[in-house]
């Protein structure tokens, strides 16, 4: 690896059998994702999900942290290189397009915003037990605007999604697990093994029964899903536009405490 990819971060991905097991790579910033970064997650994910011998999807991350989300500067600041994704291309975050395989996804550490927003934009998540989750966008000015606003509440139910969303605090992976937010909590460094051990189990499935069977449960939620995403260009331009947004993200690269006015 070249000292500019080092640098920028990565997301690779290996075939194990009918398993893809996708990685992302950028430890030394806790695992931030740069808009590189999501394009190669998004190949990756499309590869998963036109493939025919790719059955089942693993997303995991190198180091001690899964993600600390967006590496703000490069997707918002006056030099952001963000384009949009590949047209066809599987969005990551279940939005504009979603994987039809079933994709298991292992948390551990630092697991904020996008993070969660990437774990439940997929179906089963095994966490291990020093994860901290966060879901903190308001804290900068901002709204979650890659499905929290939503699949809180349908994994989580009304009361614990907003208790989450509108305090943006910190929790575990217990607490995760108690309002089904995350499947099972494996002692940390065992989450990736198990994540692998769930996709064989689930690949000794009839993969068509598999999939039907996703793409079957995701009916019921399908309308209620469309009328949240289709919210949220209005919301994106509410809150980007905003003097809270730029005063949360310059408080944010200053590393100071952001001052809101609410305009």
């Amino acid at each position: 690896m070249s000292d500019i990819v080092a640098a920028e971060g990565r997301v690779v991905h290996e075939r194990h059998d009918h398993i893809l097991k996708i990685v992302i790579d950028n430890p030394t910033k806790k695992n931030s994702f740069s808009p590189a970064m999501m394009e190669q997650l998004s190949d990756a994910l499309t590869l998963l999900d036109r493939e025919e011998t790719l059955w089942v999807g693993v997303i995991c991350a190198v180091g001690e942290n899964f993600t600390a989300g967006l590496d703000m500067p490069k997707f918002f600041g006056p030099t952001a290189t963000r384009k949009p994704l590949p047209v066809g291309n599987i969005d990551p975050f279940g939005m504009a397009s979603q994987c039809r395989k079933p994709i298991v996804t292992a948390v551990q550490g630092i697991v904020f915003t996008i993070g969660i927003e990437l774990m439940l934009a997929g179906d089963i998540v095994v966490a291990a037990d020093d994860c901290r989750f966060c879901q903190m966008e308001a804290k900068r000015g901002i709204a979650p605007l890659g499905g929290a606003h939503f699949r809180y509440i349908t994994r989580a139910g009304w009361g614990n999604a907003m208790y989450h969303l509108l305090l943006c605090d910190e929790f575990t992976s217990q607490e995760a697990y108690r309002i089904g937010m995350v499947q099972e909590v494996v002692a940390a460094g065992k989450q990736v093994d198990r994540a692998m051990e769930l996709a064989a189990i689930i690949a000794r499935n009839a993969p068509l029964g598999i999939q039907v069977t996703k793409e079957a449960g995701r009916k019921l939620i399908e309308a209620g899903e469309q009328a949240a995403i289709k919210f949220v260009p209005e919301i994106r331009d509410r809150v980007l536009n905003s003097a809270d947004a730029a005063e949360g993200i310059k408080s944010f690269v200053e590393r100071r405490a952001a001052v809101f006015q609410g305009r």
